[in-house]
């Protein structure tokens, strides 16, 4: 089995029950099934443009993000252009790369001639489109003739434009702020540093503005890391490198994103990425739940959670298997017959007690659990903590989300929204967490 076809089954096991549920509620689970169809079903390679000069550090950067020596493994296409796509291979996955070296770079034979080398990345982006454009500049070097580069860039936007339709976010990158004075502060957090590392981000606002490309995020960093000939770092000097990782998560479309977020080497990253596939899993499985069929759902909620935790366990840096799931529900304790018990069985008493607010109750304690279950998987998987800490995490969410009213604001499906009665309701048969 692939690793996705799981998944993908799931998925379809929903969509036949769909038309079960009420009119706005279609709507809002047609969502955010597009959603997972997208982060789960199309994912793909993320695909990032850089320009820059030699020396501006593109390689440190690359490093510093996926936290290990990564190295270009060929171009992805056979032109025998000075741009072209690259594969850069990391022990978790892969990055086409962009590389556009000597744009801008007078010290090369291939820059001489601007026109040639726009011409080779035109050539490259009618093949690939990029997810994101990247402006990489030295701290030192911020005033050097940046206008003719930034010009550059705008050339390359306007042509993406014009051709594909497709405005990619551009990003400000200033590189190895670890330069800058004073000297004497050699490692972060760079606090005597940082009215230099002001100027140098405020120097490239004002000339990104000048060339009329708008408001881009510009983030200073320093990426300096050794490697021994293992490559595992020994030493290093990274700054603000998970705040641009963090920006990067939120701009790349959602096919992209769980290829990214497996690859870096920032928690906060991974987290983020995995609690968007816990909000839409979740709202899948109060939704099901919702249906006035006793029973019926528990087969579609289960696999869809079993699919949560296999999708964490894979942006943690796992095989996307139904094997992982099952280490981690049988470690957990809470499998079909046992903790898993309390919410199906109170949801289906529920629904035959009161058919009509039984599925109102049933939807908020599947949002519940389902929510709960995404969070312990990201304290196991990605948080690294034992077994015991990720089963007090699943017990912790859903207390908290019952007791604070918190399921049915979360889960943000309108139709089911009268909290009170869901707590009155749940008080009367006595099945509060």
């Amino acid at each position: 089995m692939k690793e996705n076809d799981n998944l993908d089954i799931m998925i379809k096991v929903f969509e036949q029950i769909i038309n079960k549920l009420p009119g706005k509620a279609v709507n809002n689970m047609q969502k955010e099934i597009a959603i997972l169809r997208e982060l789960v079903m199309d994912q793909r390679q993320p695909c990032l443009m850089i320009i820059g000069r030699r020396g501006a550090g593109k390689s440190s950067l690359l490093n510093a993000i996926f936290g290990e020596k990564i190295a270009s493994i060929g171009s992805v296409t056979a032109a025998t252009r000075n741009a072209k796509w690259y594969i850069w291979k990391s022990t978790r996955g892969t990055l086409n790369l962009l590389d556009t070296r000597g744009l801008g770079d007078r010290t090369l034979p291939e820059s001489q001639n601007y026109q040639n080398a726009a011409k080779d990345i035109y050539f490259a982006i009618d093949n690939v489109v990029p997810d994101a454009l990247l402006f990489l500049c030295k701290a030192k070097e911020i005033d050097a003739r940046i206008s003719e580069d930034l010009a550059n860039v705008k050339d390359v936007l306007n042509y993406i434009k014009k051709k594909k339709n497709f405005s990619p976010p551009v990003i400000g990158v200033v590189t190895q702020v670890d330069e800058l004075d004073p000297l004497s502060e050699r490692d972060p957090p760079y606090q005597k540093k940082m009215k230099n590392i002001s100027v140098a981000v405020n120097t490239l606002k004002t000339a990104f503005k000048s060339e009329g490309i708008v408001s881009p995020e510009i983030f200073p960093t320093s990426s300096y890391t050794e490697f021994d000939n293992r490559g595992n770092i020994v030493y290093s000097k990274l700054w603000n490198i998970d705040t641009l990782v963090d920006y990067l998560i939120d701009i790349l479309p959602r096919e992209a994103k769980i290829q990214f977020a497996r690859m870096v080497n920032v928690i906060s990253a991974r987290e983020k990425t995995c609690r968007i596939l816990i909000h839409s899993t979740a709202t899948l499985c109060s939704g099901i739940a919702a249906v006035p069929v006793p029973v019926a759902d528990i087969f579609p909620i289960t696999s869809l959670q079993i699919g949560l935790i296999t999708s964490v366990g894979y942006v943690a840096g796992r095989s996307l298997t139904l094997e992982n799931a099952r280490e981690f529900i049988t470690a957990a304790g809470f499998n079909i017959g046992s903790a898993f018990v309390f919410r199906e069985a109170s949801r289906a008493l529920v629904k035959i007690v009161f058919p009509g607010y039984g599925s109102l109750i049933s939807a908020g304690v599947a949002y519940a659990g389902t929510w709960a279950i995404g969070e312990a998987a990201i304290a196991y998987y990605i948080q690294g903590k034992d077994i015991k800490q990720a089963q007090k995490v699943l017990k912790d969410v859903f207390t908290r989300m019952k007791k604070n009213g918190d399921i049915s604001k979360e889960r943000k499906l309108s139709v089911y929204s009268l909290k009170n009665k869901l707590r009155a309701l749940t008080l009367r048969l006595g099945i509060q967490g």
